[in-house]
């Protein structure tokens, strides 16, 4: 399984006889990622409402759940070809789950009206990019270094912004941080139909569908983040 997961250098040599096929493990790709984060949005939402997030904020727990996610991407970054289909769904899952405590502070900053707005937004603009995407006859591949170096560009930034405060840096982040994400949705997207292989077996097919639904995952939740950033009115 080597080379299973390393797509072709041209999203254009995928032959239109296989074109069901795609459809199908596409589709597999939008409902693992869908279904991602909707487990997110209600274990944020339970969290901040049972008081759970508020109970965990500041201790060492905390610090836990915000980091376990990321140690789980490497996880099934680095693990899924040796995993079983199984163990790929669940560490999914959890991973979800987690993301979506280490959020709820975002349902206690937010107005719930404003939080659905963004939502929405985030939504057509996920859509409208994705779809791009997948129809597009452009190599999107041309970009890939533009938007890694603008997304090294935001984790920095942001990093040096915990330290100082700045609203004005914040703000220059968000609006960057919603330039790369649109982008990336688009490159995401072609990458992962260009994964695609008619002879995969189900299980391979299975677990490129979820690393797919996971890029495009990250790709939604830091673009509807960014956008909260800009969009959101907070509780007084």
């Amino acid at each position: 399984m080597a080379n299973q997961f390393t797509p072709p250098a041209d999203v254009r040599s995928v032959p239109p006889q296989i074109d069901v096929g795609l459809r199908q493990y596409m589709l597999h790709v939008y409902n693992y990622m869908a279904g991602g984060l909707a487990l997110t949005g209600i274990v944020a939402y339970i969290a901040a409402i049972g008081g759970l997030y508020q109970a965990i904020f500041g201790t060492p727990l905390f610090w836990i759940v915000l980091l376990a996610p990321l140690g789980l991407v490497f996880f099934l970054s680095f693990r899924i070809e040796k995993m079983s289909l199984g163990t790929a769904q669940l560490s999914f899952w959890v991973y979800a789950g987690l993301v979506g405590l280490s959020l709820a502070g975002i349902f206690l900053v937010y107005t719930g009206a404003s939080i659905a707005r963004v939502f929405f937004i985030t939504a057509g603009t996920f859509g409208s990019m994705s779809l791009y995407g997948y129809t597009t006859k452009r190599d999107l591949s041309h970009f890939r270094s533009f938007l890694f170096m603008g997304l090294i560009g935001i984790v920095i930034a942001g990093l040096v912004n915990v330290f100082i405060g700045s609203t004005a840096l914040q703000l220059t982040i968000s609006v960057i941080g919603v330039i790369v994400f649109v982008g990336l949705t688009a490159w995401d997207t072609q990458r992962i139909k260009a994964m695609y292989v008619q002879a995969d077996s189900a299980i391979t097919a299975g677990k490129k569908a979820i690393m797919g639904a996971l890029a495009l995952y990250l790709d939604f939740l830091n673009l509807f983040l960014m956008l909260m950033q800009l969009l959101g009115d907070r509780r007084r």
